[in-house]
């Protein structure tokens, strides 16, 4: 049978099965032979015709870094809903909300030419000014200047190449707390980031090498060999003074030089771009239509964020998250599923700036209670990387009980348990924030915090394509149940 034989079979059965499951009501205990059939439909198609790896290709080596306002993120965007076009999603739309000036990094040269020749790792902070063309010269240290020290160095600051900071010493060497096959009480949480150390406190010492026209300041990361975490703030003036941060243990050694004598030359531009036609960013929508003419306008809402930080590709953050969502609506639009509910997905925007774009749908689409209660409930990926081992269940003993049984038939593509505790930072939350039930999955934080979130270290090797298929699995699974329930999942008390 050749391929589109085989899905439209696939589809045929799956269609009968849930229209047998929506006359019966929707059973929901995890040893129901229809529901069983359904599910296996769905990890068949999921597990052995992905293209979850193609779409994780195509996010991480084909656009690249996808920050909030760039070209690479729209582009992007219109690519996905392009994708959900093709696979038959209804309603397929490019939402848009206010966001600011968009930026693009276009050059960036970050050497040592003398004593010697060394090109040094490094990344522009995100909407950084670009230099005034390439600036050649000795770094200034002020790592250990006061304020009235900086002032005194006045005319030698204009167009120089600073070096703000002391050398870094402590760095980020622990993940976050990883959720156990255990029962106890799970940790949650950002490990905290170790801040550069100076003299003079950071904004004081920035609003002086602005009003003297430094040319570049040049900062250390936390982190070590080599890789440099790096963001940016979407409101930084134009006329403010360019910004790098250098990998750490290069920054070390410009300071070591400088403090013993020796004479150095850098070599530094930064060619970057603003783009104010545009103010606006934009999530993208689509959706399978429910078929119950009861439950039809309820909603199960699939989402992850498409945006990124901009000194890698964004795989573990959240290229991968994304290519999971997407993959569990294709799996559905595959399997011609008819679930009760409508099942909608978005890709939002802006979530690294603050969870702009889930934030704007929460404020757009869900201003009054009775718009909120027919959304059932919202399932984010992200963060951390790896297989889905299950859910935050953000304090709701009531739904975890209910998604406790819907893991049962995932236990053999490696889910173990939801955990009761929530989790902070990321798409979810402007959801629970009005009562919406909204869980995060639980995935993998080995080596994410002290490797790749935020890094030039988050590149597609990071990332296994057999859990990109098994969290596609495990989110087509779980919408699909949540779409056929009698009831909405349960609200927190």
């Amino acid at each position: 049978m050749n391929m589109r034989g085989r899905r439209l079979g696939i589809g045929a059965a799956f269609a009968v099965l849930a229209g047998l499951l929506h006359a019966g009501g929707a059973a929901q205990g995890p040893n129901n032979r229809a529901q069983e059939t359904v599910i296996n439909a769905i990890k068949a198609e999921g597990l052995r015709s992905s293209e979850a790896p193609v779409l994780f290709h195509t996010l991480t080596d084909v656009f690249g870094a996808r920050l909030t306002g760039s070209p690479a993120h729209l582009e992007a965007a219109r690519w996905a809903l392009e994708r959900f076009r093709r696979w038959g999603l209804q309603n397929p739309q490019l939402e848009p909300f206010e966001f600011g000036r968009g930026w693009e990094l276009e050059k960036l040269t970050v050497e040592m030419i003398a004593p010697r020749y060394m090109p040094l790792i490094g990344y522009a902070e995100a909407w950084s000014p670009p230099t005034a063309g390439v600036l050649t010269g000795a770094p200034i240290y002020i790592g250990d200047s006061t304020a009235i020290d900086i002032a005194r160095l006045d005319e030698r600051l204009r167009g120089a190449i600073v070096l703000t900071h002391r050398q870094q010493t402590e760095f980020l060497r622990t993940d976050r707390m990883q959720p156990s096959d255990g029962n106890g009480p799970v940790q949650t949480g950002n490990p905290p980031l170790p801040g550069p150390s100076s003299a003079t406190p950071a904004l004081e010492m920035l609003t002086r090498l602005k009003a003297h026209a430094a040319g570049v300041a040049l900062r250390p990361g936390a982190m070590e060999h080599g890789t440099v975490r790096v963001q940016g703030n979407r409101d930084t003036a134009r006329n403010e003074v360019p910004s790098v941060v250098l990998a750490a243990e290069h920054y070390n050694m410009l300071v070591r030089l400088v403090q013993a004598g020796v004479p150095v030359q850098l070599r530094i531009e930064v060619g970057a771009r603003f783009y104010e036609n545009d103010r606006n960013s934009y999530n993208v929508l689509a959706e399978i239509p429910g078929a119950d003419p009861v439950l039809r306008d309820e909603v199960v809402l699939v989402g992850a964020h498409l945006d990124s930080w901009h000194t890698a590709t964004g795989a573990t953050d959240n290229a991968d998250g994304v290519t999971a969502v997407m993959e569990a609506m294709r799996i559905l639009a595959s399997v011609n599923a008819r679930p009760r509910r409508t099942i909608r997905v978005a890709l939002w925007a802006g979530e690294e700036q603050g969870l702009l774009g889930a934030q704007s749908y929460v404020d757009r689409h869900l201003r009054d209670e009775t718009a909120r209660a027919r959304l059932s409930v919202y399932l984010n990926d992200d963060p951390g990387t790896g297989a889905t081992y299950g859910f935050y269940m953000q304090r709701n003993e009531a739904a975890k009980r209910i998604f406790d049984g819907w893991l049962e038939p995932l236990r053999d593509i490696g889910v173990r348990r939801n955990v009761i505790e929530g989790i902070g930072a990321t798409d979810h939350l402007p959801f629970d924030a009005v009562g919406i039930p909204a869980f995060t999955v639980i995935k993998d934080f080995r080596n994410y915090d002290v490797r790749t979130r935020h890094t030039n270290a988050d590149l597609a090797d990071a990332v296994k394509v057999e859990d990109l298929r098994q969290s596609a699995v495990v989110l087509a699974v779980v919408a699909w149940q949540a779409a056929m329930r009698d009831q909405r999942i349960p609200r927190r008390p």
